[in-house]
């Protein structure tokens, strides 16, 4: 069963189980989505829910955003994402809330993970550095670039260059604990991005 929410990441915090263990957890916000539209295999070739998430001004919105929600009969949205092969009946402009989720359950978390700037090779690649004593000319460099005959640096090579500000996923985390009054999930360890950022959570596609 395939279902999703979109949220921000409010930070983290941590929590006691029954039996005393201290649980690291990130707090997420998850105020009740949208749906915005219900695609299926006839139509666009695929099964899908598309959701909205946090409402922005219509100033800020064009005719065809405008459009396209006043179907749903609701505001134009900051966020829009789809939930691929989402099972259950949606029907358009219901509400998604955090509840569809449970206490224990797996899930994925993806979010687009911190900007680090532009990096050299021992931060981004995680290389080893060369001696750092006198004489040594070889400190936080990136290395030989290849061989000799082929006379190019071949692709994918590691350099330095701009770290972070991907996309990232985290597979099969477990909730915690879902708190339906205040809209907040409590997923156990980190998820990607900084404060404040969009991610959506999925259930596991590879939960045992």
């Amino acid at each position: 069963m395939t279902k999703g929410i979109l949220g921000r990441k409010i930070g983290m915090t941590q929590v006691f189980a029954e039996n005393g263990d201290l649980i690291p957890v990130t707090v997420i916000e998850a105020t009740p989505n949208v749906v915005l539209q219900k695609k299926n295999t006839d139509t666009d070739g695929y099964d899908a829910v598309q959701l909205g998430f946090e409402d922005k001004r219509e100033k800020l919105s064009n005719k065809p955003e405008q459009g396209h929600v006043a179907k749903a009969n609701t505001a134009p949205k900051r966020f829009i994402r789809e939930i691929r092969e989402a099972t259950g009946e949606f029907e358009l402009g219901q509400e998604v809330k955090v509840d569809i989720f449970s206490d224990g359950e797996i899930v994925d978390v993806t979010g687009v993970s911190k900007g680090k700037g532009f990096q050299g090779a021992i931060k981004r690649h995680n290389q080893s550095r060369g001696p750092m004593s006198h004489g040594s000319r070889y400190h936080r460099r990136p290395g030989s670039m290849g061989p000799t005959a082929p006379n190019r640096v071949f692709k994918s090579k590691a350099l330095p260059g701009r770290m972070g500000g991907e996309r990232v996923s985290i597979q099969n985390l477990e909730i915690v604990k879902v708190d339906a009054e205040r809209n907040l999930l409590l997923i156990k360890g980190n998820v990607p991005g900084p404060k404040k950022s969009l991610v959506e959570v999925r259930s596991a596609t590879k939960a045992n």
